[in-house]
This record gives C-alpha cells, structure tokens and sequence, in this order.
C-alpha cells in the first residue's frame, strides 16, 4: 500500500460484537495512506469487541447512526463476526446507510459475516461475492455468485473470507478508495 490517499474519509458500520481484528486492522491501516476513519454505530457511546472466542476491547464510536451522513464519506467498512452483522442486518436505519454507499457508486469493503448486511440491504443480487464460508448459501440465495478466494473485488465491492485475509483485504480496499467512485456500484 504504496499510494497515499489523503483527505479521504471512510465510514465503519459496526455494534457490539463486531470481530475485533476486522476493525481495528483496517482502521490502522487506513488511517497509515492518511484516510480518516470513523466509527458509525447505531448507538452513540461504546461498542465492544468480540476477540475470537471472548470479548474484546471497547471502541468509543465517532458518529450515531442517527448523526451519520453517507454523503460525508468516500467509502464503507463492514467488519464481521456474528453479533455484529446479525444485529445490523436487522437495523434499517443501517440498511439505508449502506444502501445510500451502492446507489452513490462509492466503494463497500465487508469481511467475513458482514454480507449478511448487503443481503439485507439488497446489494448482492448479480455480484461475484466471497465471505465466511457459512455465508455462502445465504448469498446464493439472495442473487450473488459466491467464490472462495482470500479478496474478491467487484466494481468497488470488496470482499474476504476472514481474519487471516485482512491484508490482502485491505490492500485492495485501499486501491478501491484510491480509484473513487465506480459507476457500476450500483444497488
């Protein structure tokens, strides 16, 4: 991740229960190409961790969803684990969100269980998609063909399979975010 990208702001949609590791790296390795990172949650305060197999750290969120604005930012981030998505995918004032990035032609990074969201919100129907093998079925069923490859990029959609793909993940985020808006992000 050669390219600087300064002056750039990327959203994080994320709760409780989001995997720890599907956060934190991305917002470290954004904020290192000068990208500004904030963290949107459906309520303000504090949002907790879940680290594997236990819970994490607490994470102080920069924007309610209530407070957010999509037009504010040039991409979004959509960390996994199973809490995290589960309750968002069921939050629709989170489904606008997310919705308003695909319709805008902005870029969408989600790891793991995170495309449960993009179902949800109606995303996915003709996109190439990888996630948490367990996912798989689910974004079949919604429209999306699912293959099992560490990153997976279509039309500034971007996604992984796990923790052990972040940085190729991230990577390809960057270059997405580097190359702006992609007129066949669309919903």
């Amino acid at each position: 991740m050669s390219q600087q990208v300064d002056g750039k702001r990327v959203a994080i949609l994320a709760t409780h229960g989001f995997e720890e590791s599907e956060l934190a790296v991305p917002q470290a390795k954004l904020d290192a190409q000068g990208i500004t990172v904030e963290i949107v949650s459906p309520e303000a305060g504090e949002i907790r961790a879940w680290a594997e197999s236990e819970w994490g750290e607490t994470y102080e969120v920069d924007r309610s969803l209530d407070e957010a604005n999509s037009t504010d930012y040039h991409a979004l981030v959509l960390p996994g684990g199973l809490f995290n998505p589960d309750a968002l995918r069921q939050d629709s004032r989170a489904l606008s969100f997310v919705r308003h990035f695909f319709e805008a032609g902005k870029p969408v990074g989600a790891i793991c269980h995170a495309p449960w969201i993009l179902i949800n919100a109606e995303v996915v129907a003709g996109r190439t998609l990888t996630s948490y093998p367990s996912v798989m079925k689910d974004l079949e069923n919604a429209g999306a063909k699912w293959v099992d490859d560490q990153v997976v990029v279509d039309n500034g959609l971007v996604t992984s399979r796990k923790p052990r793909d972040l940085d190729i993940f991230c990577h390809k985020l960057v270059e997405e975010i580097h190359e702006g808006r992609h007129k066949n992000q669309v919903t």
